[in-house]
């Protein structure tokens, strides 16, 4: 059973692929899979690492604004597409999934002309325009948010949830490990900020603001860029409640210590949140394809299962609603209640047990 994904770009769109992929492998020892991504972007480095196949399309994304490298994108567009055509006939696919990123649209448009089965994966609450494009051609879409009929054909599309990371699914008795490992005080709450691998500037510059609020400790991931900046406040201010980390390695364990969580609302990062249920501030990036991760915040926050602060509100609302949330305990277990509502730890082999099952029977849902 030979089996292509198609996607990538950012570690939301690579890391869902690879947890599908792995369960693949789990339900079909047999199954052959191949990743095609974009050439030089970071699916060509970890999609090896997890142990599969990938080969490169010369394919980038088109800027919404003038941009010289979109002159070059018609170029990209038709040699990609060519490079596709000619990965799909050779591999000769059951099944083509798309996770989004670069790769995913040309592959999949292919597929579709070839006739092969194409399914979708979708991150985020509001989709791309690549990818409603492609769900009227798709078999399957698997969705991580309900009421996504206004989008994509309702008979197609399935609630799955987003793949997650194994390790951060029950984490509640690692947590004197995670006491430990970060040297934290075993009975202060403690608050984990993470603004994305790469950290964020103005999370970074609010959390600043708060590192000082009574009966707190904190573990801040600041991103490499940030850390220094970073670090140098921490000694020059003597905030010994204070554990930062230019990234942080073991998340299971951050997740497990925290009882507050600050986060930008990346796809992939809501559904770790809703997973590990613990009260979350989200801070949408405002500079997101389509405002998504704002999209994806707001579908929390209307459930009363996390708080929104805007980028720009940050350095008055940070530290203004932090307070309220530390003084407010019932407001904190009713943030943990509500969003575990939203939590599917098993969306990864949901997708799996689908796609084998479509496969097998044969009888996709029709174009």
């Amino acid at each position: 059973m030979n089996i292509l994904i198609s996607g990538g770009g950012t570690g939301g769109h690579i890391f869902p692929a690879i947890a599908i992929a792995k369960a693949l492998q789990k339900l079909r020892p047999d199954a052959d899979i191949l990743f095609v991504g974009a050439k030089g972007k970071m699916e060509m480095e970890k999609v090896p690492q997890a142990g599969f196949i990938i080969k490169g399309l010369w394919i980038s994304g088109f800027s919404r604004s003038f941009s010289i490298s979109n002159l070059l994108f018609p170029l990209k567009l038709m040699v990609s597409s060519i490079s596709a055509y000619y990965i799909l006939r050779r591999f000769r696919p059951v099944v083509v999934i798309g996770v989004g990123g670069f790769a995913s649209g040309p592959v999949m448009r292919v597929a579709s002309y070839l006739k092969i089965p194409i399914v979708i994966q979708e991150q985020n609450s509001y989709p791309g325009v690549t990818n409603r494009i492609l769900a009227k051609k798709a078999s399957r879409i698997f969705t991580a948010y309900p009421n996504m009929e206004a989008f994509f054909p309702a008979e197609k599309t399935l609630l799955t949830g987003n793949p997650v990371r194994k390790e951060i699914i029950n984490t509640e008795h690692k947590r004197p490990e995670a006491i430990a490992y970060f040297e934290l005080k075993e009975k202060v709450t403690t608050i984990l900020v993470i603004g994305g691998s790469q950290g964020a500037l103005s999370i970074n510059e609010a959390v600043k603001t708060c590192l000082s609020l009574r009966h707190t400790q904190w573990m801040w991931q600041t991103g490499r860029i940030y850390f220094e900046k970073a670090f140098a406040f921490i000694n020059e201010n003597h905030l010994e409640n204070v554990k930062t980390r230019a990234f942080i390695e073991r998340m299971d364990l951050a997740y497990a210590a925290a009882d507050i969580i600050i986060s930008r609302a990346g796809a992939i990062a809501i559904s770790e949140l809703c997973i590990i249920g613990k009260p979350t501030i989200l801070v949408p990036y405002p500079y997101a394809a389509a405002n998504h991760q704002m999209h994806n915040a707001r579908r929390l926050e209307a459930a009363g299962a996390a708080i929104i602060i805007k980028d720009d509100e940050l350095p008055l609302a940070l530290p203004f609603t932090l307070e309220k949330l530390l003084d407010d305990t019932h407001w904190q277990e009713n943030l943990s209640t509500q969003i575990r509502k939203w939590s599917i730890p098993d969306a990864d082999e949901r997708i799996a047990r689908e796609i084998i099952q479509m496969v097998e029977n044969s009888k996709p849902a029709k174009p």
